[in-house]
């Protein structure tokens, strides 16, 4: 399978660290020569970072890379997103040219056989050497050279931001324990009914004869609901008589805590067991007919449940805070022209 270059050289320099990267791929050139690239005539600058020029292709394929759907429309952008992704991409490129020209700043370098590995994967990418020499032709003046600066920039930027960003960013497991303990009430999981329901509508603003009437039917609806002996049987009866949207669930809402039904409902399914089916509940615009099929009392999940959502929960909360005081302290000393 093809890669973009730029999917391609984050996966390289995470897999070596075990780990996903918190931040976007570096800004590189694609393999497929996209429309929004190719079909653009010489580079034309668009921003000097620091005495470093940035072109209108290296926004391009960054603009590609935060709406990679772009590609299946010929390159397009929706006319209502174009200038927040164009915005966007242009924070990203200003952003990995800082980091890059700050990893310069403090000596830091690709180990040989990792830019090597890197560019042997790339290479492979193309299934013919005419492919690869029109790539090199449009993208990089025809020069490997050029290539492989391009690639060790990249693995570079990648380097910076793993120990700028990702490794700061890490809970160990006893971070992650004192976390839960402090907090219990967000581990704390309501009480809860696995439910099943039967609804005979009447509406907002019923006469008295319609709500009369549609009584009269749920009662019937009732009798056949109190003569089903399981899940199955009070399932198919909801596909036939129910008169909402879950009838083609067989009635079934799964697993709902507090809060989330109408009152009246509430207040009668959390006296019932499990297996039992309710009388006639008024919801104000309907008669409903409910099934409990298991209970479930409030409780603390156990830390080892939520452990592995915390970790990513809280090391994504923590890598976009250290992303934007990094954005902010490299801006801060630098010279940010636009052409």
């Amino acid at each position: 399978m093809k890669l973009r270059l730029s999917v391609l050289f984050l996966a390289v320099t995470t897999a070596a660290q075990g780990q996903v990267s918190s931040h976007p791929p570096t800004n590189l050139p694609s393999v497929t020569n996209s429309p929004t690239v190719a079909s653009l005539p010489a580079p034309r600058p668009i921003v000097r970072i620091n005495g470093t020029v940035l072109t209108d292709r290296d926004l391009a394929r960054e603009m590609m890379n935060v709406f990679p759907y772009a590609k299946q429309h010929g390159g397009k952008f929706p006319k209502e997103k174009e200038a927040q992704i164009r915005q966007m991409a242009m924070k990203n490129i200003e952003f990995e040219e800082l980091a890059y020209q700050d990893a310069q700043k403090s000596a830091m370098t690709v180990a040989p056989d990792k830019l090597a590995r890197a560019m042997k994967d790339f290479r492979e990418q193309f299934e013919a050497e005419a492919e690869y020499q029109d790539f090199l032709k449009l993208e990089q003046k025809g020069s490997e050279l050029e290539l492989r600066e391009r690639i060790r920039r990249s693995l570079l930027i990648d380097q910076y931001l793993v120990a700028e960003i990702d490794r700061k960013a890490r809970y160990s497991d006893a971070q992650l324990k004192e976390f839960y303990t402090k907090n219990p009430g967000r581990f704390r999981k309501p009480d809860s009914v696995w439910l099943q329901t039967i609804s005979i509508a009447y509406g907002q603003t019923p006469t008295p004869a319609e709500k009369q009437a549609a009584r009269k039917k749920a009662e019937e609806a009732l009798n056949q609901a109190k003569a089903t002996k399981d899940y199955e049987e009070f399932g198919m009866l909801a596909e036939k008589i129910s008169m909402d949207d879950w009838r083609v669930m067989m009635g079934d809402h799964k697993w709902l805590h507090r809060g989330r039904m109408p009152e009246a409902v509430e207040r009668v399914v959390f006296t019932m067991k499990a297996g039992q089916v309710s009388e006639l509940i008024d919801t104000s615009d309907s008669f409903c007919i409910a099934r409990v099929n298991g209970r479930e009392d409030s409780h603390l999940v156990p830390f080892d449940r939520v452990k592995a959502e915390l970790k990513r929960d809280l090391e994504e909360h923590k890598a976009q805070e250290l992303r934007v005081a990094l954005d902010k302290r490299l801006r801060s000393g630098a010279k940010i022209e636009e052409l």
